[in-house]
Protein backbone atom coordinates (compact mmCIF):
# COMPACT_ATOMS: atom_id res chain seq x y z
CA UNK A 1 0.00 0.00 0.00
CA UNK A 2 1.51 3.34 -1.25
CA UNK A 3 1.94 5.81 1.43
CA UNK A 4 0.40 8.97 1.84
CA UNK A 5 1.54 12.60 2.09
CA UNK A 6 -0.68 15.48 2.17
CA UNK A 7 0.63 18.37 0.27
CA UNK A 8 0.15 22.35 0.16
CA UNK A 9 1.09 23.65 -3.10
CA UNK A 10 0.10 26.94 -5.28
CA UNK A 11 -1.18 26.41 -8.47
CA UNK A 12 1.61 26.72 -11.09
CA UNK A 13 0.91 25.32 -14.31
CA UNK A 14 4.22 22.81 -14.58
CA UNK A 15 2.17 20.47 -11.40
CA UNK A 16 -0.90 19.74 -13.68
CA UNK A 17 0.35 16.54 -14.30
CA UNK A 18 1.07 15.72 -10.70
CA UNK A 19 -2.37 17.06 -9.51
CA UNK A 20 -4.95 15.20 -12.43
CA UNK A 21 -2.29 11.68 -11.16
CA UNK A 22 -0.76 11.65 -14.87
CA UNK A 23 2.53 11.40 -13.24
CA UNK A 24 2.11 9.01 -9.95
CA UNK A 25 3.82 6.25 -8.03
CA UNK A 26 3.31 3.55 -6.53
CA UNK A 27 4.89 4.04 -3.51
CA UNK A 28 3.59 7.45 -2.63
CA UNK A 29 -0.32 8.57 -3.04
CA UNK A 30 0.46 12.29 -3.02
CA UNK A 31 -2.75 14.03 -1.77
CA UNK A 32 -2.45 17.83 -3.06
CA UNK A 33 -4.44 21.26 -1.60
CA UNK A 34 -4.34 23.59 -3.99
CA UNK A 35 -3.27 26.53 -2.00
CA UNK A 36 -3.27 30.61 -2.68
CA UNK A 37 -1.30 31.88 0.34
CA UNK A 38 1.35 29.79 1.70
CA UNK A 39 1.11 27.44 4.79
CA UNK A 40 2.71 29.79 7.48
CA UNK A 41 4.91 26.42 9.12
CA UNK A 42 5.01 23.21 7.55
CA UNK A 43 7.02 22.19 10.73
CA UNK A 44 4.19 22.57 13.10
CA UNK A 45 1.37 22.12 10.60
CA UNK A 46 -1.39 19.51 11.26
CA UNK A 47 -2.78 19.44 7.72
CA UNK A 48 0.28 18.38 5.76
CA UNK A 49 3.23 16.47 5.67
CA UNK A 50 5.29 18.64 2.93
CA UNK A 51 4.45 22.43 1.21
CA UNK A 52 5.30 24.66 -1.07
CA UNK A 53 7.83 27.30 0.81
CA UNK A 54 9.09 30.80 0.89
CA UNK A 55 13.16 30.45 0.47
CA UNK A 56 13.66 33.44 2.50
CA UNK A 57 11.57 31.90 5.47
CA UNK A 58 13.64 28.72 5.09
CA UNK A 59 16.39 30.35 5.52
CA UNK A 60 15.34 32.20 8.85
CA UNK A 61 14.19 28.54 10.20
CA UNK A 62 17.27 27.33 9.52
CA UNK A 63 19.68 30.54 11.33
CA UNK A 64 17.19 29.77 14.17
CA UNK A 65 17.99 26.22 14.65
CA UNK A 66 14.67 25.02 13.69
CA UNK A 67 15.14 21.66 12.50
CA UNK A 68 11.34 20.86 12.27
CA UNK A 69 11.43 20.89 8.22
CA UNK A 70 13.79 19.86 5.70
CA UNK A 71 14.10 21.66 2.43
CA UNK A 72 14.94 20.06 -0.80
CA UNK A 73 16.59 22.07 -3.66
CA UNK A 74 13.85 21.75 -6.15
CA UNK A 75 12.64 25.21 -6.37
CA UNK A 76 9.38 24.86 -8.28
CA UNK A 77 8.54 28.45 -7.79
CA UNK A 78 11.60 30.49 -10.15
CA UNK A 79 11.46 33.95 -12.19
CA UNK A 80 13.17 36.79 -13.31
CA UNK A 81 12.88 40.07 -11.86
CA UNK A 82 12.96 42.40 -13.70
CA UNK A 83 9.49 42.50 -14.85
CA UNK A 84 8.06 42.98 -11.79
CA UNK A 85 9.02 46.95 -11.09
CA UNK A 86 6.19 47.96 -12.11
CA UNK A 87 5.46 52.68 -12.36
CA UNK A 88 2.64 54.63 -13.85
CA UNK A 89 2.26 55.28 -17.43
CA UNK A 90 3.78 59.15 -17.40
CA UNK A 91 6.36 58.34 -15.11
CA UNK A 92 10.06 59.53 -15.92
CA UNK A 93 11.12 56.24 -14.47
CA UNK A 94 12.82 54.10 -17.26
CA UNK A 95 15.98 52.34 -15.92
CA UNK A 96 16.42 50.20 -12.56
CA UNK A 97 19.18 53.11 -11.73
CA UNK A 98 16.39 55.74 -11.83
CA UNK A 99 14.77 54.29 -8.88
CA UNK A 100 17.54 56.03 -5.78
CA UNK A 101 15.71 58.11 -3.85
CA UNK A 102 12.37 57.57 -4.96
CA UNK A 103 9.67 55.85 -3.06
CA UNK A 104 8.92 52.09 -3.39
CA UNK A 105 6.61 49.60 -2.81
CA UNK A 106 7.06 46.14 -1.24
CA UNK A 107 4.11 43.10 -0.55
CA UNK A 108 6.23 41.89 2.06
CA UNK A 109 9.89 42.70 3.04
CA UNK A 110 11.47 39.86 3.78
CA UNK A 111 9.27 37.71 0.89
CA UNK A 112 11.79 35.70 -1.37
CA UNK A 113 10.74 37.57 -5.02
CA UNK A 114 11.32 41.41 -3.08
CA UNK A 115 15.15 39.89 -1.53
CA UNK A 116 15.56 39.37 -5.73
CA UNK A 117 14.37 41.95 -7.11
CA UNK A 118 16.52 44.38 -4.45
CA UNK A 119 19.45 42.27 -5.62
CA UNK A 120 18.37 43.40 -9.20
CA UNK A 121 18.17 46.90 -7.79
CA UNK A 122 21.83 46.73 -6.03
CA UNK A 123 23.32 45.59 -8.86
CA UNK A 124 22.28 48.79 -10.98
CA UNK A 125 23.87 51.00 -8.11
CA UNK A 126 20.81 51.28 -5.75
CA UNK A 127 20.83 49.64 -2.45
CA UNK A 128 18.19 49.73 0.74
CA UNK A 129 19.66 52.53 1.71
CA UNK A 130 19.20 54.62 -1.27
CA UNK A 131 15.49 54.26 -1.32
CA UNK A 132 12.70 54.99 0.76
CA UNK A 133 10.59 51.62 1.09
CA UNK A 134 6.46 51.13 2.06
CA UNK A 135 5.46 47.66 2.72
CA UNK A 136 1.71 46.88 1.90
CA UNK A 137 -1.04 45.00 0.43
CA UNK A 138 -0.83 45.17 -3.70
CA UNK A 139 -4.89 45.57 -3.72
CA UNK A 140 -8.11 46.52 -2.15
CA UNK A 141 -9.11 42.78 -2.39
CA UNK A 142 -5.52 41.33 -0.25
CA UNK A 143 -5.76 41.84 3.83
CA UNK A 144 -4.15 43.97 5.56
CA UNK A 145 -1.44 42.17 7.78
CA UNK A 146 1.94 43.05 8.73
CA UNK A 147 4.15 43.11 6.06
CA UNK A 148 7.07 44.52 7.71
CA UNK A 149 7.74 41.51 9.45
CA UNK A 150 10.37 43.21 12.10
CA UNK A 151 12.25 45.15 9.72
CA UNK A 152 10.41 48.18 9.91
CA UNK A 153 12.86 51.55 9.92
CA UNK A 154 11.24 55.12 10.32
CA UNK A 155 12.41 57.26 7.49
CA UNK A 156 13.16 54.05 5.39
CA UNK A 157 11.11 50.97 6.06
CA UNK A 158 7.93 51.78 6.70
CA UNK A 159 3.73 50.44 6.58
CA UNK A 160 2.21 51.56 3.54
CA UNK A 161 0.91 55.32 4.28
CA UNK A 162 -3.12 54.60 6.25
CA UNK A 163 -3.01 50.71 5.41
CA UNK A 164 -3.80 51.72 1.81
CA UNK A 165 -3.79 49.22 -1.10
CA UNK A 166 -0.36 50.51 -2.96
CA UNK A 167 -1.76 50.21 -5.90
CA UNK A 168 -3.73 53.07 -5.17
CA UNK A 169 -1.07 54.89 -3.98
CA UNK A 170 0.92 54.68 -7.16
CA UNK A 171 -1.98 55.54 -8.96
CA UNK A 172 -2.15 59.29 -6.62
CA UNK A 173 1.58 59.52 -7.26
CA UNK A 174 2.46 58.56 -3.40
CA UNK A 175 4.54 56.06 -4.70
CA UNK A 176 7.19 55.85 -7.48
CA UNK A 177 6.84 52.26 -8.51
CA UNK A 178 5.70 49.07 -6.81
CA UNK A 179 7.59 45.49 -6.96
CA UNK A 180 5.17 42.41 -7.88
CA UNK A 181 5.05 39.47 -9.85
CA UNK A 182 1.55 39.34 -10.10
CA UNK A 183 -0.19 42.20 -11.93
CA UNK A 184 -3.44 43.44 -10.54
CA UNK A 185 -6.72 43.24 -12.24
CA UNK A 186 -6.53 45.85 -15.19
CA UNK A 187 -2.82 45.87 -15.66
CA UNK A 188 -3.02 44.08 -19.37
CA UNK A 189 -6.44 46.24 -20.83
CA UNK A 190 -4.95 48.87 -23.36
CA UNK A 191 -6.02 51.55 -20.77
CA UNK A 192 -4.22 50.77 -18.23
CA UNK A 193 -2.58 53.55 -16.59
CA UNK A 194 0.48 51.23 -15.19
CA UNK A 195 3.51 49.90 -17.33
CA UNK A 196 6.42 47.76 -16.05
CA UNK A 197 9.45 50.37 -15.63
CA UNK A 198 11.93 48.65 -18.19
CA UNK A 199 10.19 48.60 -21.56
CA UNK A 200 12.85 45.91 -22.52
CA UNK A 201 12.62 44.00 -19.68
CA UNK A 202 13.36 41.06 -21.37
CA UNK A 203 16.61 41.96 -22.34
CA UNK A 204 17.59 42.96 -19.14
CA UNK A 205 16.93 39.50 -17.56
CA UNK A 206 18.78 37.86 -20.36
CA UNK A 207 22.13 40.13 -19.34
CA UNK A 208 21.32 39.25 -16.03
CA UNK A 209 21.33 35.53 -16.94
CA UNK A 210 24.43 35.87 -18.77
CA UNK A 211 25.91 37.65 -15.54
CA UNK A 212 24.74 34.68 -13.33
CA UNK A 213 24.06 31.68 -14.92
CA UNK A 214 20.73 30.90 -13.31
CA UNK A 215 17.07 32.25 -13.32
CA UNK A 216 16.09 32.71 -9.62
CA UNK A 217 14.40 30.71 -7.11
CA UNK A 218 11.88 31.54 -4.88
CA UNK A 219 9.62 28.72 -3.64
CA UNK A 220 11.11 25.52 -2.75
CA UNK A 221 9.46 21.84 -1.10
CA UNK A 222 10.18 21.67 2.66
CA UNK A 223 8.85 18.20 4.59
CA UNK A 224 8.31 17.72 8.23
CA UNK A 225 11.61 16.44 9.48
CA UNK A 226 9.84 14.13 11.22
CA UNK A 227 8.18 12.57 8.10
CA UNK A 228 11.93 12.50 6.77
CA UNK A 229 12.98 10.80 9.50
CA UNK A 230 10.35 7.68 9.36
CA UNK A 231 10.38 7.84 5.16
CA UNK A 232 13.68 8.59 4.14
CA UNK A 233 13.20 7.78 0.53
CA UNK A 234 10.36 10.06 0.42
CA UNK A 235 12.92 13.25 -0.84
CA UNK A 236 13.71 11.66 -3.91
CA UNK A 237 10.32 10.32 -4.95
CA UNK A 238 8.80 13.08 -4.44
CA UNK A 239 11.19 15.68 -6.06
CA UNK A 240 11.43 13.08 -9.35
CA UNK A 241 7.45 12.86 -9.36
CA UNK A 242 8.26 16.82 -9.24
CA UNK A 243 10.64 16.61 -12.26
CA UNK A 244 8.69 14.54 -14.11
CA UNK A 245 5.44 16.59 -14.17
CA UNK A 246 7.34 19.44 -15.07
CA UNK A 247 8.74 17.29 -17.88
CA UNK A 248 5.16 16.30 -18.63
CA UNK A 249 4.11 19.89 -18.82
CA UNK A 250 6.29 21.34 -21.29
CA UNK A 251 5.94 18.37 -23.66
CA UNK A 252 2.33 19.13 -23.97
CA UNK A 253 2.42 22.86 -23.48
CA UNK A 254 4.68 22.70 -26.76
CA UNK A 255 2.12 20.47 -28.36
CA UNK A 256 -1.36 22.65 -27.27
CA UNK A 257 0.79 25.54 -27.90
CA UNK A 258 -2.05 27.44 -29.86
CA UNK A 259 -4.11 28.12 -26.61
CA UNK A 260 -2.36 31.73 -26.44
CA UNK A 261 -1.56 33.23 -29.57
CA UNK A 262 2.06 33.71 -29.98
CA UNK A 263 2.92 31.44 -27.53
CA UNK A 264 4.68 29.24 -30.02
CA UNK A 265 6.95 31.74 -30.92
CA UNK A 266 7.55 32.33 -26.82
CA UNK A 267 8.77 28.62 -26.57
CA UNK A 268 10.97 28.76 -28.94
CA UNK A 269 12.64 31.70 -28.25
CA UNK A 270 12.95 30.20 -24.43
CA UNK A 271 14.39 26.96 -25.84
CA UNK A 272 16.90 29.04 -27.46
CA UNK A 273 17.87 31.99 -25.43
CA UNK A 274 18.34 29.55 -22.18
CA UNK A 275 20.11 26.48 -21.66
CA UNK A 276 18.48 22.74 -21.23
CA UNK A 277 18.39 22.38 -17.56
CA UNK A 278 18.05 25.98 -16.16
CA UNK A 279 15.41 24.85 -14.10
CA UNK A 280 16.72 21.81 -13.42
CA UNK A 281 16.55 20.48 -9.51
CA UNK A 282 19.31 19.62 -7.19
CA UNK A 283 21.82 20.81 -5.05
CA UNK A 284 25.30 20.97 -7.31
CA UNK A 285 23.24 22.80 -10.10
CA UNK A 286 21.72 25.39 -8.31
CA UNK A 287 24.92 25.82 -5.46
CA UNK A 288 25.75 29.43 -7.23
CA UNK A 289 22.12 30.49 -7.47
CA UNK A 290 21.60 29.12 -3.36
CA UNK A 291 24.96 30.81 -2.30
CA UNK A 292 23.49 34.08 -4.02
CA UNK A 293 20.75 34.53 -2.05
CA UNK A 294 21.48 33.88 1.33
CA UNK A 295 24.67 36.37 0.56
CA UNK A 296 21.63 39.23 -0.81
CA UNK A 297 19.50 38.34 2.38
CA UNK A 298 22.75 39.20 4.80
CA UNK A 299 23.47 41.88 2.71
CA UNK A 300 20.35 43.56 2.93
CA UNK A 301 19.80 43.18 6.71
CA UNK A 302 17.35 40.02 6.65
CA UNK A 303 19.82 37.76 8.16
CA UNK A 304 22.58 39.00 10.90
CA UNK A 305 25.42 36.34 9.21
CA UNK A 306 25.80 34.44 5.70
CA UNK A 307 24.59 30.74 5.51
CA UNK A 308 26.72 28.35 3.23
CA UNK A 309 24.43 26.66 0.90
CA UNK A 310 25.52 23.32 2.96
CA UNK A 311 23.99 24.86 6.07
CA UNK A 312 20.81 25.68 4.09
CA UNK A 313 20.72 22.34 2.46
CA UNK A 314 21.20 18.89 4.63
CA UNK A 315 19.57 16.60 2.11
CA UNK A 316 19.89 16.43 -1.95
CA UNK A 317 16.76 15.75 -4.37
CA UNK A 318 17.86 12.05 -4.71
CA UNK A 319 17.72 11.88 -0.69
CA UNK A 320 21.50 11.69 -0.49
CA UNK A 321 23.28 13.96 2.53
CA UNK A 322 25.05 16.83 1.26
CA UNK A 323 27.69 17.05 3.77
CA UNK A 324 28.49 13.15 3.18
CA UNK A 325 29.10 14.23 -0.46
CA UNK A 326 31.28 17.68 0.44
CA UNK A 327 33.29 15.21 2.94
CA UNK A 328 33.56 12.61 -0.06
Amino acid sequence: MPLTLRLALRDWDYMTPLVLGDVSSPKLDIKVDRIGTLVSHVGKSDAYDAAEMSFSRYTQLCIDGDESVVGIPNFIMRGFRHRCVITTKDSPITELGHLAGKRIGVTGWRDSGNTWTRAALRREGVGVEDAMWYAGRLTEAHPIVDRLDGFGRPGRIEAAPGERPMIDLLRDGELDAIFTPFMPDGYFAEDSPFRQVLSDFRGAERRYFDDVGYVPGMHLIGLKAGFVAEHPWVIAELSALIDESQRVWLSKRRKYAETTPWMFDELLKSSVELPQGWDASGFAVNRTMIHDFANELHVQGILPRRLTPEELFQFDTDGSRIDAKAAG
